[in-house]
């Protein structure tokens, strides 16, 4: 057993250190390894990125009250005489009161604009957000940055932070035209990165009035009584008459909407990274028969040494293994540099845009470097085998 693993280190010495020689095709392999690991990882820090700016808005102490049976606030309606009898409710109806006694409530409305992004003057939908007061104060990570917040029945906007970067005329004080009338901007707010940071925020009434929608109301947010506000909560509206009232934590809201795009973006990367992988091991393939061509003679010589297949087949195959983990490990550095932090937007929740960044983390370079070392330990299965089957008469045709 000694002298097997003694044979296996000197042939895989060996190997590695002809690798000079065959310094082009190698580096061909270690390069269409790092792509496809760049790639998919690219995909999944997208994914991770998203899903990281929605959880991040979600909060578990807080509820959203949706009407009209749907689980988003797109289609949904809250009519007044609902909203009336929950805010004259005295019992405990599994929501945390304010300091003047009254439900810790805001009643919302999200609105669709299109403001010229700054970069290309391209229209963008972005998310006019109306609220009561309450409303900031009932998002927990959200703090102003400048400025102040909206005054009520004013045409006041409170901006995010990725908004006001990414759009000019933005900054506190500067008048901005949303759908038919002007808006002054008299703050910025932070969100730790979340969602919240690609709305813009405003006095509900103003917006109701702005946008023609007097009296609607598409969600009430409220903040829960306890960890077991929410079943009590859901319990007291599903005794209300006419359409059904659906309350949910605002955590559980965000975290499907994430789990519904995250899907999509991987649907999407999986499948091409794998097709590209395809290739990669056709060529990691191509690369070690090559690099078993180019030491036939070495390889024979040894084999007529008294070495055995076993050297021979191990020797080739981690060969082929360690250049597919100095792609995988070339792709992953480049697809940090290039990707991590990188801004990009999609749609989000109600059909407008929302701004992320992407984030590389540990699992996502572990998922994509695993990738690139399937890659080796397929493509160099053959061509070790190959190793293998070498004609010891090549050694002697080459001396003769």
């Amino acid at each position: 057993m000694s002298s097997a693993l003694k044979q296996i280190f000197l042939m895989i010495r060996v190997n590695l250190g002809s690798l000079p020689r065959r310094l082009w095709i190698s580096l061909s392999m270690v390069l269409s390894v790092a792509l496809v690991v760049a790639v998919l990882a690219g995909f999944l820090a997208m994914a991770r990125g998203f899903e990281a700016a929605l959880q991040g808005a979600g909060s578990t102490g807080i509820a959203v009250i949706l009407g009209g049976g749907t689980n988003q606030e797109t289609g949904s309606d809250v009519p007044a005489e609902a909203i009336r009898s929950l805010t004259a409710a005295t019992g405990g109806i599994g929501v945390a009161r304010n300091a003047a006694g009254g439900l810790a409530l805001s009643r919302e409305i999200v609105v669709a604009v299109d403001v010229p992004r700054a970069s290309d003057g391209a229209d963008q939908t972005l998310s006019l957000r109306g609220m009561d007061l309450a409303g900031p104060g009932l998002r927990e990570r959200a703090t102003l940055s400048a400025g102040r917040l909206f005054s009520p029945g004013a045409r006041d906007i409170v901006v995010g932070a990725r908004i006001a970067d990414e759009f000019s005329g933005f900054a506190v004080s500067d008048k901005v035209r949303l759908g038919a009338v002007d808006w002054t901007v008299v703050g910025h707010f932070t969100s730790g990165g979340s969602a919240f940071e690609s709305e813009i925020w405003a006095d509900l009434e103003a917006v109701q009035s702005a946008f023609d929608r007097q009296g609607q109301v598409q969600s009430l947010r409220v903040r829960l009584d306890g960890a077991g506000g929410l079943p009590v909560l859901q319990e007291h509206l599903s005794a209300f008459p006419g359409a059904p009232l659906t309350a949910l934590s605002e955590a559980d809201l965000y975290a499907a909407q994430s789990e519904r795009t995250a899907s999509l973006i991987r649907l999407f990367g999986w499948p091409l990274a794998l097709l590209m992988a395809v290739g990669a091991t056709a060529g990691a393939l191509n690369t070690m028969m090559s690099s078993v061509s180019d030491r036939t003679v070495e390889i024979s010589t040894l084999r007529l040494l008294g070495f055995g297949r076993l050297p021979a087949f191990t020797a080739t195959w981690v060969e082929a293994v360690a250049l597919s983990i100095a792609g995988a490990a070339l792709g992953i550095l480049a697809s940090w540099l290039a990707f991590n932090g990188w801004q990009a937007s999609t749609m989000g929740a109600n059909n407008t845009k929302m701004a992320f960044q992407l984030d590389v983390t540990t699992d996502v370079a572990l998922t994509a470097g695993l990738l690139g070392l399937a890659i080796g330990i397929i493509g160099g299965a053959l061509p070790a085998l190959a190793a293998t089957r070498l004609p010891l008469t090549s050694a002697l045709r080459a001396r003769g």
